[in-house]
């Protein structure tokens, strides 16, 4: 059950609008911050949003304005699912929530121990174990990654050092963002308990926040997330 936080929501939307911005500064991609909403002027990288709304009734076409729609693929998380650009030629690709946990350790022990990403070396073996092998999608994390303040890459390891779970941790606005959770053997209950493993060590006394939908919002609603508002997400075709 969804319980409404429009503070949470808020700082969730500007703590993955931080990510967003840094995934797409990796790939040579310069981002805005506007009241309303963060844009880019140019499309960002494949699965990332040319647009996140910052606030309630973003005004749609201001914001359409600011992103490349030349081309099919234009994106815009819509952060608090109360937009209509239909009449902009997007279309919902999907519906997801905002999800919210308190600081505190997991519920229970991870079953990997877990490091942070320092190198490229390093990264290239977390995006591949993230992208399930997948050599163009693992090509999206770029080694300008490493350079950012707001952006910390976990892995969990198995006892022969291979990456077997993991996910982004984003610290800002207050929170930590937690995205991109994935797990080798694809049960994700067996990597939140290493990614809340990390976050309590590293950020003891911060809450997380993210987004699901699916399958995936089950496994982190079972590990203490709530859900606190619904997003959307748009696509120009």
């Amino acid at each position: 059950m969804t319980m409404p936080n429009p503070d949470a929501v808020r700082a969730a939307a500007y703590n993955n609008a931080r990510w967003c911005a840094a995934m797409s500064r990796s790939h040579g991609v310069e981002g805005e911050f506007g009241p309303q909403a963060w844009t880019a002027p140019r499309r960002t990288p494949l699965y990332y949003p040319d647009a996140v709304t910052l606030t309630p009734h973003a005004d749609a076409s201001a914001l359409i304005a600011r992103i490349d729609t030349t081309a099919p693929g234009a994106t815009v998380k819509d952060s608090f699912a109360d937009l209509d650009l239909t009449r902009h030629g997007f279309t919902v690709l999907f519906d997801a929530q905002w999800i919210h946990r308190p600081a505190g350790p997991p519920t229970r022990e991870p079953e990997s121990a877990w490091d942070a990403m320092r190198d490229p070396a390093a990264l290239r073996t977390w995006a591949l174990a993230c992208c399930a092998g997948d050599e163009d999608d693992a090509h999206l994390f770029r080694p300008g990654l490493l350079a950012e303040p707001e952006v910390l890459l976990v892995a969990g390891r198995d006892a022969r050092g291979s990456v077997v779970a993991g996910a982004v941790a984003s610290p800002g606005d207050g929170v930590i963002g937690i995205s991109n959770v994935f797990a080798k053997s694809g049960d994700l209950t067996a990597a939140w308990p290493v990614v809340l493993d990390a976050a309590h060590a590293l950020f003891p006394d911060v809450p997380l926040v993210g987004y699901e939908h699916g399958d995936a919002l089950t496994a982190a609603c079972a590990q203490g997330f709530t859900p606190i508002g619904p997003l959307r997400v748009w696509l120009r075709r």
